[in-house]
């Protein structure tokens, strides 16, 4: 078992990697009460433990990271005369985790919550780091908190129920946190990226650990995004509109965006052409895409409603070398005629 603390603003989150849920109780402080939100699949292999407390559940889905989803869960929590000695779990992926945090950081105001992850995209990356929110206006997380879970119990066998498109999913997040930061986690995916496939338990582990190692290095050093953190938006900024315009899951549509960033890094930032060619390689390796059918002209629209932008400016993570991200600054009509 792995644990690692996120210390920031005075608040100290536990990641604990390798840890089983049924161990969940250990967790919890004593004489609150605890109530679970949790999603239909969670309940299907998991319902028998999590029904030990009440359940709020939601749909699944990106269709449900909605002010809507947030309102339900409210109404649920007054039903259960939540307060704010209460604490709230969160047992489920990205966007479980997402509405919960957001859910927990504004109902009265704020009351604690942790998280149980149990895909493979939110262990080492949804889960990890504070942020919060729900989707508006057909774009991503755009109304939201930093706010961090107590704790976020990664339970890596957990994964083996994961269909595998969703499974699969989750190795964009991992591709990205080595490309930005660490050659050495990269050469490892090439290594063994069809035992990770495969769902080998050793490698899977190891990526889940690094990943978190990575990501909590980063927010600890900018909690709120107003520098180093951006690093981490590495194929999201084009991601985002990709997957709002085709609605492919979001691994896959940030895997299409690191490919879009690496091929302006080539032009930018004299990122080598054989190492794009390698990225591009180790994704289709992994079974994600690399290129969408979005016309670029929509792409552009989409990225004028990216939190990011800056008036006339937009803020583009590139890359130098492989483990070297650079956060350009870069303005939205050099994006407008550009192919990707």
């Amino acid at each position: 078992m792995f644990q690692l603390t996120i210390h920031t603003s005075g608040i100290e989150s536990n990641v604990i990697v390798g840890e089983s849920y049924r161990n969940l109780t250990g967790y919890l402080p004593a004489n609150r009460q605890v109530i679970i939100i949790t999603d239909a699949n969670i309940l299907k292999y998991y319902g028998d433990f999590f029904r030990t407390w009440p359940v709020i559940e939601i749909g699944t889905g990106e269709k449900n990271k909605t002010l809507e989803t947030l309102a339900h869960i409210n109404s649920h929590l007054l039903e259960y005369n939540a307060d704010r000695n209460s604490f709230i779990v969160a047992a489920g992926g990205g966007i479980v985790c997402d509405v919960a945090g957001f859910a927990a950081s504004t109902f009265m105001r704020g009351v604690p919550f942790g998280f149980v992850s149990t895909t493979l995209l939110s262990q080492v990356d949804a889960s990890v780091g504070g942020k919060n929110g729900v989707n508006f206006g057909g774009y991503k997380n755009m109304i939201g908190t930093f706010n961090q879970p107590c704790f976020v119990l990664c339970d890596t066998s957990m994964i083996q129920t994961l269909p595998d498109r969703e499974f699969i999913s989750g190795f964009a997040e991992i591709v990205k946190a080595a490309v930005i930061c660490d050659a050495r986690l990269f050469d490892y995916l090439e290594q063994n990226a069809e035992k990770a496939l495969a769902r080998d338990p050793e490698v899977i582990r190891h990526l889940v650990v690094e990943s978190v190692k990575i990501k909590a290095a980063v927010v600890e050093h900018d909690e709120r995004e107003q520098g180093e953190r951006r690093i981490l938006n590495f194929g999201h900024t084009f991601g985002h509109a990709v997957e709002a315009l085709t609605g492919v899951s979001h691994g896959e549509a940030v895997s299409i965006g690191m490919m879009m960033a690496a091929r302006r890094s080539v032009i930018e930032c004299d990122f080598p052409q054989k190492h794009a060619d390698r990225l591009e390689c180790l994704l289709l390796r992994l079974g994600l895409p690399v290129t969408t059918v979005a016309p670029s002209e929509a792409i552009f629209r989409t990225l004028l409603k990216d939190k990011k932008r800056e008036k006339n400016d937009i803020y583009l993570v590139l890359l130098n070398e492989i483990g070297k991200a650079v956060i350009h600054k870069t303005s939205i009509e050099s994006i407008k005629h550009k192919e990707y």
